[in-house]
């Protein structure tokens, strides 16, 4: 049995603010309500703030749903009756090397953390996010500050845990818990308050945050109301609440979706009704680590792309409300029996989905997990220890794409006894051609892409134009940004979506053609584009050209101001600044980053570069192989550094940089042939041309090295050497003027 959430508390629902650690004011009667209602025809009724309490009066069971809710017990302050099964009775415990002691004590919980010689220390707690599946304490620290502690209850197990498991996340880190990357002001709050203000000073580097009430109330999501609408006691009004129409309920979806989503602020300020995509910055499936190459989630992403990448969302219209209560957040139908999914795929079908029968189709008994919808096609992945989540990416299950590229597939995460060739051979068997679907054809590309293979640009290009799910769309464009300098079909595939009806295509489209020089005329007009999203994303490579007083320009400054309090906010802030040539500033932004993060090589690198291109060879070295040292398996890091250290005329810090680069990536040729001209010019020919041969056979297109050769052979004295090697230039570039006057007589 899992514990009941507790009654919702109303004295919980108050307007917060917080200045340097305190809570400021007392509970406060704001009003509340639960529909979006109309003022007068010829002028509208000013709209007034609410509390949730009062829409109980007349939205009385859609109260009782809410208040049992997730959402409704999101966050709230410490209470010695909600926590009396976690602190009632003093503890003593150590989890991954660090001791630990819990007790309430003159009011308040206490905890004691002691690590390994370090002297013990003793914090409380003000907060806590969540009831169930666990409840994470919020600390105090000073200048407004407040830090989510690793330490969390399970009231189920009755017992204490690490909510990062066995990483041992160490002081000084920016994941650990009281670093930027667990500050509750920019990491935690804004989904777990209503109406919620960050309000960071940049130059104290302190929060003054405001909220309206604790937790997900009704004001979150259906904003102020005209005052007549929250007299007491006035019964509610069917014909004055707004109905959701299909428009509509993508808006729902899009008010769900900041906090079902993983994603970055734009502006930090998203009201219910606007569009999601003027707000936020969708994560795509883009990258390795974050999500498996079918989409399957894979690090703590939520639910929301999830959606998107799926046909019933990203085609079908399917929304989170077809399928969750608004209000209590369960599902509308059980998943034990698919009713669920059968709502859509059963006897009478919605959506165009195809009727299944569950039996036939999945080859499992009735009654059994494997019969169940949810267990093939949303899977769970536990994040936080303690917090199974479901995928909703609605994806068929694969084992063959679990041999050759290692995705999880819900067969054998059901029969964890079995091997993956039993898998395959039962899902060939049941399914047989069915499986060589869009979907496995589209997981091969993108794991192709996200490995560099070379010939991942054509099958990306050739997947975009038919892709019809938007946010694949956008994710295949994305991923042909590495390929775009020397791949013209890549680029007129972004040319060619610049004006699709969806704004995350178009941003894509943008992002691609932002990485090449000479495609300023081509993103000047895109600062116009409908999207906020798409707008910024072309103001980003053209910032040293916007006017102050011009809209994108403020969009702009807005967007580095939301989370200019972390590492990543701080650098993009230092990146802007450089572009206007403000470039003392720049550096002292980009500074702050890596001593708010330095164990970022993505820090320690952007300020080797930025350090470079202002002519200080020395000082970009020593942050680019910092970077290099950060993130071991990265060449094009240690290649940066080495460019750097022979720019600096450390010739001899250049050749390990450039031999660390080829030991990483033997097949990175542009950094033999740089190996190659260093070791010529420190007079070691032999050394020279072997690493110039090399670069040669790893790429036989590119000219420069087989130039470079030839040169080389020229100098010692093997003519018939160089001339063999300058045939080869003009083979591959005839106009090669410099090969040429080497074959002369």
């Amino acid at each position: 049995m899992h514990p009941r959430l507790p009654p919702f508390l109303p004295p919980a629902a108050t307007t917060g603010r917080l200045v340097a650690g305190a809570i400021l004011g007392a509970a406060l009667l704001l009003g509340g309500g639960c529909g979006r209602g109309t003022g007068p025809a010829a002028v509208a009724a000013p709209l007034v703030p609410a509390k949730s309490g009062e829409c109980r009066s007349c939205h009385e069971d859609i109260y009782k749903a809410w208040a049992n809710s997730h959402h409704a017990h999101a966050h709230r302050p410490v209470d010695a009756r909600a926590e009396e099964d976690a602190l009632a009775v003093p503890r003593q415990f150590g989890l991954h090397g660090v001791d630990y002691r819990t007790e309430w004590k003159d009011g308040r919980p206490l905890f004691t953390e002691k690590r390994g010689t370090a002297p013990a220390e003793t914090y409380t707690a003000e907060f806590v996010l969540g009831y169930t599946p666990l409840r994470q304490f919020i600390v105090p620290v000073g200048g407004g500050r407040y830090q989510a502690a690793e330490l969390a209850y399970d009231p189920h197990q009755k017992d204490w845990f690490n909510v990062f498991g066995d990483e041992r996340r160490q002081p000084g880190e920016w994941g650990h818990w009281r670093g930027r990357g667990m500050t509750w002001n920019s990491m935690c709050a804004h989904c777990h308050m209503t109406e919620f203000r960050k309000n960071y000073d940049s130059v104290t580097d302190t929060y003054s945050t405001t909220w309206r009430e604790h937790g997900v109330a009704c004001h979150q999501c259906h904003g102020d109301f005209p005052a007549a609408h929250l007299v007491p006691g006035r019964p509610a009004d069917p014909a004055k609440q707004t109905g959701l129409t299909a428009a509509g309920m993508k808006r729902a979806m899009e008010t769900c979706a900041p906090c079902h989503a993983r994603n970055e602020l734009l502006t930090g300020r998203l009201h219910p009704g606007a569009d999601y995509n003027d707000h936020y910055r969708l994560t795509l499936p883009t990258e390795a680590n974050v999500f498996y190459p079918d989409g399957q989630v894979r690090d703590e992403d939520f639910n929301y792309t999830s959606l998107l990448t799926s046909r019933m969302g990203g085609k079908a219209g399917v929304t989170c409300l077809d399928c969750h209560d608004s209000h209590s957040g369960k599902t509308r139908l059980p998943t034990k029996d698919n009713s669920i999914c059968l709502q859509c795929h059963g006897p009478s079908p919605r959506n165009n989905a195809p009727i299944i029968d569950p039996v036939k189709h999945s080859f499992h008994k009735a009654d059994s997990p494997g019969n169940l919808c949810v267990e093939c096609h949303m899977p769970r992945t536990t994040y936080m220890q303690r917090d199974p989540r479901h995928d909703h990416g609605f994806l068929k299950p694969d084992p063959l794409l679990t041999k050759e590229l290692g995705i999880p597939n819900a067969c054998n995460r059901c029969h964890s006894d079995k091997t993956v060739d039993w898998a395959i051979e039962s899902a060939d068997k049941w399914y047989g051609a069915k499986l060589e679907s869009r979907q496995r054809q589209r997981t091969r590309v993108v794991a192709a892409a996200q490995a560099g293979a070379p010939d991942a640009a054509g099958k990306l290009v050739s997947l975009i134009a038919s892709e019809e799910v938007p946010a694949w769309r956008a994710t295949l464009l994305l991923l042909g940004r590495p390929f775009a300098g020397r791949e013209a079909a890549v680029v007129a595939a972004a040319r060619d979506n610049l004006k699709h009806a969806d704004p995350l295509v178009r941003s894509a489209a943008v992002q691609v053609l932002a990485t090449l020089p000479g495609e300023a005329a081509t993103l000047r007009p895109m600062l116009e584009d409908p999207s906020r999203l798409v707008r910024l994303d072309a103001a980003w490579p053209l910032s040293g050209e916007l006017a102050a007083d011009s809209r994108v320009r403020q969009e702009l400054d807005d967007y580095l101001a939301a989370s200019a309090d972390q590492p990543a906010g701080r650098m993009r802030l230092g990146q802007d600044l450089f572009n206007r040539g403000r470039h003392a500033e720049a550096v002292a932004a980009v500074r702050q980053a890596v001593e708010w993060d330095p164990f970022s090589p993505g820090l320690h690198d952007t300020l080797g570069l930025m350090l470079n291109e202002l002519g200080r060879p020395g000082e970009a070295a020593a942050s680019l192989w910092r970077a290099a040292q950060l993130n071991p398996t990265d060449a094009g890091a240690a290649f940066n550094a080495a460019l750097a250290f022979a720019g600096a005329r450390q010739l001899r810090d250049a050749e390990l940089a450039l031999r660390e680069t080829v030991r990483r990536n033997p097949r990175f040729d542009r950094a033999w042939y740089n190996l190659g001209l260093l070791l010529a010019q420190t007079n070691r020919a032999d050394e020279a041309r072997q690493a110039l041969e090399t670069a040669e056979q790893i790429a036989p297109q590119v000219a420069d090295y087989p130039y470079a050769l030839a040169t080389i052979l020229w100098q010692r004295g093997d003519r018939a050497g160089a001339q063999a090697a300058a045939r080869r230039v003009l083979a591959i570039d005839p106009n090669h003027a410099q090969a040429r006057s080497l074959l002369a007589p």
